[in-house]
């Protein structure tokens, strides 16, 4: 192998490494480009959960009032009834003039 010869094989050795490096360059763009898409979703999608986060504590908020409420109508509904009980048993004394139980 003479210098001619030489020379033409560390010319195309360094062309075939200018061209992988060109390569690599472009893949790391797109890494690059992609890992910034990531970041961007991850920002998008903590603010998702924060949000979320704060709708799920006013829902819980919200359920415990509601169930306060369902409770006051529960017991006043056992209250109401008491008392038409208590009315029925003097209209059936009053009608029949017998005492119930």
């Amino acid at each position: 192998m003479n210098i001619d010869d030489r020379l033409e094989a560390l010319t195309q050795t360094l062309e075939l490494l200018a061209s992988m490096h060109r390569d690599s360059e472009k893949r790391m763009e797109q890494i690059t480009q992609n890992v910034d898409r990531v970041s961007e979703n991850v920002e998008r999608q903590s603010k998702n959960v924060d949000r979320l986060s704060l709708a799920t504590e006013r829902n819980t908020q919200g359920n415990s009032r509601l169930e306060d409420l369902v409770t006051q109508i529960a017991e006043g509904t056992a209250r109401l009834l008491h008392v038409a009980e208590v009315h029925e048993r003097r209209i059936s004394d009053l009608e029949g003039n017998q005492p119930r139980p």
